[in-house]
């Protein structure tokens, strides 16, 4: 059953980050092949470099390519109705969450497969897998990587992370699916639901300086 759950999760998160990818390519004017490439890294380059690290090679991505497939098709229908999914903001970013608590479990499943339960090791793959292809992706188009900025998204996978370890540890690995998946899937929603941020790192004096007379400048 966790299983079955995790998969449809996938699958669906599999969609909403190929589609973010696409959306993001489509807005900085990219052609569709750099597009697609945009879809499919954001879907899939935080798993490839995770199977990479762990010597799980060639990548799942290219023994198994159905979620390559999902992701390229995804991304040639996101051309073509782009202008009816840009509307749509909010139920890709609900499509999101489920594929950021799904790939934070697959990352987490994946270091304990591999006999790792170093909590430094789990959290880290649990965060690479879930985060690392959006991060590719704003790198690829000059952005500063999503997760370093104020959204609560990195974190959510984190506090994922170290739930299935512990779960993993003391209870059951179907458990610890269950709890990972919950527990960074509630954090994400509650995030969007009401607004939530980290702390952003204050201006600094000449920075302020410059905006001030920026805006002088204008007036």
């Amino acid at each position: 059953m966790a299983i079955s759950i995790l998969s449809i999760s996938e699958f669906v998160g599999t969609l909403a980050f190929a589609m973010s990818g696409a959306l993001l390519g489509i807005s900085k004017r990219l052609d569709y092949y750099g597009v697609v490439v945009l879809a499919v890294i954001t879907a899939l380059g935080g798993g490839m470099i995770r199977d990479v690290l762990i010597g799980n090679t060639p990548p799942m991505a290219l023994t198994a390519p159905f979620f390559t497939i999902i992701s390229i098709i995804t991304a040639i229908m996101t051309i073509y109705f782009y202008q009816i999914l840009n509307k749509h903001r909010s139920m890709i970013q609900l499509c999101d969450a489920f594929g950021l608590a799904a790939f934070t479990v697959m990352g987490a499943s994946m270091a304990t497969a591999y006999g790792y339960t170093s909590p430094f090791i789990v959290i880290f793959l649990a965060l690479l897998t879930g985060t690392g292809g959006g991060t590719i992706r704003d790198i690829f188009v000059k952005e500063i990587p999503y997760v370093f900025r104020k959204e609560i998204y990195a974190v959510a996978s984190m506090i994922g992370a170290v739930v299935y370890l512990l779960a993993y540890l003391h209870v059951t690995e179907v458990m610890a699916v269950y709890a990972c998946f919950i527990t960074t899937l509630t954090i994400r929603l509650l995030s969007i639901r009401f607004n939530l941020h980290l702390q952003v790192t204050k201006k600094t004096n000449e920075e302020e300086q410059d905006e001030w007379i920026q805006r002088k400048e204008t007036v």
